[in-house]
């Protein structure tokens, strides 16, 4: 289970706080994999970015019983100055690595960027950026129970995003996951549930269809 509890995000502007989300309660059950439907500027990477500890509620506490991972995506946690192999290297050497290269030719491998691998990664185009960061991720064997994604596998071409789709099915066959994705035929395929963003509160469905149904009558699309 995952635990909002009094939760609200708001930024301060100069007219007064702008809410995201405002005193939500809500329990998401983790028995099956979850999308996070609502428009743009909804609070869709907020809330998985709260949920893995990259932001913090204004208010309110999020808890879970499971082990969540931090959010992946297209920024992913790297450090724009560095390269890719730095950013690898550096993560490997948290994680416990003496000798990175393994782990480091392990992600260039998978990336397929070449030469851009050893360029800093706030010149990477999106796709690069998504190639390397899903390379790190699926470079260690995380222990988590639950796998927090923001638009991981949204971006790259139609070959790479076939990639990433497989290995995220063989490596994590057993874990659940908290997605966030434009694409529904994505959310499909590894969702079966579905919470939705409405007037700064959030709704869970069970079902997926349930969740995509209300999504089309809030907002038809």
């Amino acid at each position: 289970m995952i635990y909002l509890e009094g939760l609200s995000k708001f930024y301060r502007t100069r007219s007064g706080r702008s809410y995201v989300f405002r005193d939500v309660n809500l329990v998401i059950p983790m028995d099956r994999s979850v999308a996070v439907l609502g428009p743009n500027g909804a609070g869709k990477s907020t809330l998985v970015r709260m949920m893995g500890g990259a932001d913090m509620p204004s208010r309110g506490v999020i808890r879970a019983d499971e082990r969540l991972s931090w959010p992946l995506g297209l920024q992913g946690g790297v450090q724009g100055s560095m390269s890719g192999r730095e950013n690898a290297r550096f993560i490997a050497r948290i994680h416990g690595y003496h000798d990175t290269r393994e782990i480091e030719q392990r992600v260039a491998d998978f990336a397929e960027v070449g030469k851009y691998f050893d360029e800093p990664m706030k010149n990477y185009s999106n796709g690069m950026r998504a190639r390397v960061t899903f390379g790190i991720t699926m470079a260690f064997d995380f222990n988590f129970d639950v796998l927090l994604i923001d638009e991981l596998t949204a971006v790259g071409d139609a070959a790479f995003k076939k990639k990433s789709e497989q290995l995220l099915k063989e490596k994590y066959a057993a874990t659940r996951i908290v997605m966030v994705n434009h694409s529904i035929d994505q959310l499909r395929r590894f969702c079966e549930a579905a919470v939705v963003i409405h007037n700064q509160g959030i709704r869970y469905f069970h079902e997926l269809q349930d969740g995509l149904n209300e999504y089309q009558r809030l907002y038809g699309t």
